[in-house]
């Protein structure tokens, strides 16, 4: 993945700065395509329902990691240590 803001030699962005640096701000489009694939993978209908149970599983775990990432970003819960590079 492309580097975060902290391996330039600056702390890591916390807040709304989050939505304003690159990469951190592609957390954004992340969220809103994987809502869709979320939605899409719901609404196929397939003769199987656990190849279609387990695409949904990941589907939505990813989702909710995003989403709690972004909202641990958001909070700074990452104290600016740049061992978060490594989770982004």
């Amino acid at each position: 993945l492309a580097m975060s803001s902290a391996t330039s030699g600056t702390s890591l962005p916390s807040g709304m700065a989050v939505l304003t640096t690159f990469p951190d701000v592609l957390f954004i489009p992340e969220i809103i395509f994987g809502g869709l694939v979320w939605i899409l993978v719901a609404s196929t209908k397939v003769s199987e329902a656990m190849p279609q149970g387990w695409i949904m599983f990941v589907s939505v775990l990813c989702f909710v990691m995003s989403i709690s990432l972004l909202c641990l970003y958001l909070c700074g819960a990452h104290g600016g240590s740049r061992s978060w590079v490594a989770l982004v």
